[in-house]
């Protein structure tokens, strides 16, 4: 059995979690982790994450323009992927998340379930983490990263 392979969705206020299974064939949302307001607080409590999973990979989400460019939030969430891989045990790689919050929006939205109010908030987030994970995944078959 291989090591799982955390995803994170980093937000400015939440930040979706997702799991791989162990034989990294498909990702599983995860509970959103709520930011403190203090960025060194948010990178150890996400690490600590990954750690108490015992993953051996973190894949985060970039956000990234329509066209491919990078916008403010995309420096933001540099910032906070190169601190996470300062005090991560494992590597940490980003994968392009465009569109990955809109899809899980949509598909909450197709079952039911209303995604306006804040407590339902936190559903999207990881969702998001999952969708980033799966894309993860797809480009890169188990075997050739963990």
């Amino acid at each position: 059995m291989e090591k799982q392979i955390a995803a994170f969705d980093i937000g400015d206020k939440r930040i979706g979690v997702a799991f791989s299974d162990p034989f990294g064939e498909y990702a599983v949302p995860g509970d959103t982790y709520f930011r403190v307001g203090n960025f060194s607080d948010d990178v150890r409590a996400v690490a600590q994450i990954a750690r108490a999973r015992g993953v051996g990979l973190i894949v985060c989400g970039l956000p990234l323009n329509a066209d491919g460019t990078e916008s403010v939030q995309t420096e933001k969430t540099r910032r906070f992927v190169n601190a996470l891989s300062e005090v991560s045990e494992v590597p940490v790689v980003c994968e392009d998340e465009r569109y990955t919050t809109r899809e899980a929006r949509r598909d909450l939205t197709a079952i039911g379930i209303s995604v306006k109010k804040d407590k339902r908030k936190k559903n999207v987030d990881s969702i998001a983490a999952a969708y980033i994970l799966e894309g993860y995944l797809a480009k890169n078959p188990r075997g050739s990263s963990v």
